[in-house]
């Protein structure tokens, strides 16, 4: 059987990319290839432990969407092909043949080969529901849970499961918590807010052993330490599912990635590729990144089934951005762009600009919030190099506006003359807006 597009994979990169084909180009026969008969919100993943209950809660519901958008779609896996042929091959014996092919296979967790990674109980964070609720399950009867890894998966899985009253413990090799995205003393922050929720932080530590008799019984440290353990989650990242296009004799990266150009055209023609198996480059060194968000996928999507035919949507910015949120305890932690220790490694002479404000004024308020915020300058230019924040919730959409500025190129002048809207219920005070502070304590450094 032919289709004029084949989207491989269902999650967040796969979903925009039928969509987007189906909304540019109505009389193309369009196919999604996935696995799994349902689909997560992929950042909803670690909220099914506590805030949703369960894990049919985080649904998609992306089936509904390409049947109402007359999209076909199969539940099966797609194992080999022939690209000089446009045919694929699945599991399930069917052959289908493409006039155009976007690879969105997204990612699945790295294991770190920890001696006794492979008793039961010990699990990971994946995007499968089916193997999300086993996880479920094994904890709702586990007295003890340890989490391996601080970053974002980690750190938001512990805050999770310690709010349905488990003793919950997460470790961190590095010196403090959600390194990839922060500095130390928002990782400071981070560490205090979840520790005010009662999860036990061990930072600077590595696990030596997983011990048990079949399932797990503690976890040992390097220090010798022992912890009892009922359930042990590894949230030590994850890697990218390229093993198909490795068969197809698509071009793969050292860092082990489907590699594209800036339209998403892999080095195979009519091939494309988007989502958490493509190799991004960092926006300002231009550097290989390991970034894999549900944002950064959706972008691609959207490049690559706007040129699927011919260049639509010219891509203008230079490389991926780092932007993230998230809430740990009753706070909202926001970064983008690279930050104050990434900056100097690479060579830059920066200066920080600080501001520390109430998001409502007066702040007398019941949902005002302070808000600190930490802005990254070169100080040659005064150019926005990053940011980050923690207050409420507002922290989530100031940080997509400071996004946008960083890749419109706005410099620390036009932060500090920006033309801004304020109200007493929904922002901080004109007169301490926490841009132009921020700014303007950097501006005094130049």
């Amino acid at each position: 059987m032919k289709y004029d597009i084949i989207v491989i994979g269902g999650s967040a990169a796969g979903l925009i990319a039928a969509i987007t084909s189906r909304k540019l180009y109505r009389d193309k026969k369009i196919l999604v290839i996935k696995k799994l008969e349902k689909e997560l919100v992929p950042c909803g993943i670690p909220y099914i432990f506590h805030t949703l209950g369960a894990v049919e809660k985080d649904y998609m519901g992306i089936e509904e969407k390409f049947k109402a958008n007359n999209i076909d779609v199969l539940i099966d896996e797609v194992i080999d092909g022939n690209v000089e042929n446009k045919r694929i091959l699945t599991k399930g014996g069917k052959e289908f043949e493409y006039d155009k092919l976007i690879i969105a296979t997204g990612s699945t967790p790295f294991v770190i080969p920890i001696p006794g990674h492979d008793l039961e109980n010990v699990m990971t964070i994946p995007k499968n529901y089916k193997y999300l609720g086993n996880v479920h399950e094994k904890i709702k009867n586990a007295k003890n849970v340890i989490i391996i890894g601080g970053g974002f998966i980690g750190v938001e899985v512990a805050d999770e499961i310690k709010k349905s009253g488990k003793n919950v413990t997460l470790i961190e090799a590095r010196d403090y918590l959600l390194p990839a995205s922060f500095d130390s003393d928002f990782g400071e922050i981070a560490k205090q807010e979840i520790e005010g929720d009662n999860v036990k932080v061990l930072l600077s530590t590595k696990v030596k052993e997983i011990v048990g008799d079949n399932k797990v019984e503690k976890v040992i440290l390097e220090n010798g330490e022992e912890i009892p353990a009922d359930v042990v989650i590894l949230a030590t990242g994850y890697k990218p599912n390229t093993e198909l296009a490795k068969k197809l004799g698509i071009k793969i990266s050292e860092w082990g990635y489907i590699e594209t150009d800036d339209y998403m055209r892999t080095s195979i023609k009519d091939v494309y590729a988007a989502g958490d198996c493509v190799q991004h480059k960092d926006y300002f060194t231009g550097k290989p990144s390991r970034l894999m968000l549900a944002s950064a996928a959706v972008f691609d999507a959207r490049i690559a089934a706007s040129n699927l035919y011919k260049l639509k949507l010219l891509r203008t910015n230079k490389g991926s951005l780092n932007a993230y949120s998230t809430m740990i305890g009753s706070k909202a932690f926001a970064a983008a762009g690279i930050t104050e220790a990434v900056a100097k490694a690479e060579g830059f002479d920066v200066i920080i600009g600080r501001a520390e404000v109430v998001d409502r004024h007066p702040g007398k308020f019941a949902d005002a919030s302070k808000i600190i915020m930490k802005l990254i300058f070169s100080k040659e230019c005064g150019l926005l190099l990053g940011a980050q924040i923690v207050g409420g919730k507002s922290v989530g959409e100031i940080i997509n506006i400071i996004s946008l500025a960083i890749q419109k190129e706005v410099n620390v002048k036009d932060l500090l003359t920006m033309q801004i809207g304020t109200h007493p219920l929904l922002t901080a005070a004109p007169t301490v807006y926490p841009l132009a502070v921020a700014a303007e304590q950097a501006l005094a450094q130049m």
